[in-house]
């Protein structure tokens, strides 16, 4: 592109868009890029502050800017993922439909150390709804070099294996079963209230419960229970008390008992509340709990896979805890991994404010 003099502009053809700004009125262009001026143009153009315009020439190596956005548009494009139009070198992404956000953190850094162009996101591993926003990208110039935008598409493909940077993990249809320990709720001394909590959190997920069982702090009972609701069609299983390291704690032996040692990802984690967390898959034949990097861009659980998870009784009174951070990601089908828990150390701090905004918060992040 080349720069000339507004009012020698007549019959040439701009190379991006003019944008006029009238103070709440409006804000948007008044000509796009392609747009070949014409005689009557020129006032309109020296009224938006326009003495000057840059107007196409022939140049191979450079890239306009809409065409350098549609590169790097075409490297976040995973599934259920849409995209709006190219305008001004920026185009937006949103969500196909209800899911967790996945981010390769590394590929992203990779094409944003490049400069001159960007790709902002949300934080991954959290729940976004259908036609949420969930990235945006941006030529900073008006134009780039091509080969740079090449150089940028080589490194990002060999950063994540040729997977896009962004897709959505959308969410399933799962059947819970939910047991509930304590022989103060058992024995009917107290009142369950740790059941609604969790029955409620999942549901909001679009998850149904299918069995609600209490146990009292009988392992022998809490493993029968299990397996009758995984017999029972339940792929997901969730226990809800009887995390500590107390003896008459019996919650996690009877996970350990069920699932196998060697399928317990995690029990405890660095967050507050809910360190007593576990996880562990029933149904695997391989140690879980060892990290794989290459599923940190997410990944989808294993055939036969069923999630069980022991829930401390933060869950019932806190109003928000690990649970939050884990449910969406189990729910779509997320096969969680040590590393992951690992992760969760910074931001894994809950401040309890007193007006709660999570997700909108760093809880988790």
């Amino acid at each position: 592109m080349k720069e000339i003099r507004t009012v020698d502009a007549v019959g040439h053809v701009l190379c991006h868009d003019i944008t006029q700004v009238i103070k709440d009125v409006s804000m948007g262009p008044v000509f796009r890029k392609g747009h070949v001026i014409r005689e009557e143009d020129i006032p309109v153009l020296l009224n938006v502050g326009k003495e000057h315009i840059y107007v196409w020439e022939n140049d191979e190596t450079m890239m306009h800017e809409d065409e350098a956005a549609e590169v790097l548009c075409s490297l976040c494009m995973g599934e259920n993922i849409t995209r709006g139009e190219a305008k001004e070198g920026k185009i937006d992404l949103r969500a196909a439909c209800d899911g967790v956000l996945k981010v390769n953190e590394e590929a992203l850094e990779a094409v944003n150390s490049f400069g001159q162009m960007m790709i902002a996101t949300r934080h991954g591993d959290f729940i976004v709804r259908e036609g949420e926003k969930l990235a945006g990208t941006r030529i900073i110039p008006l134009v780039i070099e091509k080969a740079k935008m090449e150089a940028v598409r080589a490194k990002a493909g060999e950063v994540s294996g040729g997977a896009p940077i962004l897709h959505v993990l959308p969410l399933r249809k799962r059947k819970v079963g939910i047991v509930t320990t304590g022989n103060e709720v058992f024995r009917g001394r107290v009142e369950d209230t740790f059941t609604p909590v969790v029955a409620a959190k999942v549901e909001e997920f679009g998850a149904e419960v299918i069995a609600r069982e209490r146990c009292g702090d009988d392992k022998e009972r809490i493993e029968r229970t299990i397996r009758e609701m995984l017999a029972g069609g339940a792929d997901i299983i969730l226990c809800a008390g009887g995390m500590s390291v107390d003896p008459d704690d019996r919650t996690p032996a009877a996970i350990r008992e069920v699932c196998g040692q060697e399928n317990v990802v995690t029990y405890g984690a660095p967050v507050l509340p809910g360190s007593m967390f576990l996880l562990a898959y029933y149904g695997g034949g391989s140690d879980r709990s060892d990290s794989d990097e290459s599923d940190r861009g997410g990944s989808d659980s294993g055939a036969g896979l069923i999630p069980v998870m022991g829930l401390p009784s933060c869950v019932m009174y806190a109003r928000r805890t690990i649970f939050d951070l884990v449910l969406p990601r189990i729910i779509a089908g997320e096969m969680l991994r040590g590393a992951d828990f690992a992760r969760l150390g910074q931001g894994g701090l809950c401040l309890d404010c007193e007006v709660c905004t999570f997700p909108n918060c760093g809880f988790g992040k």
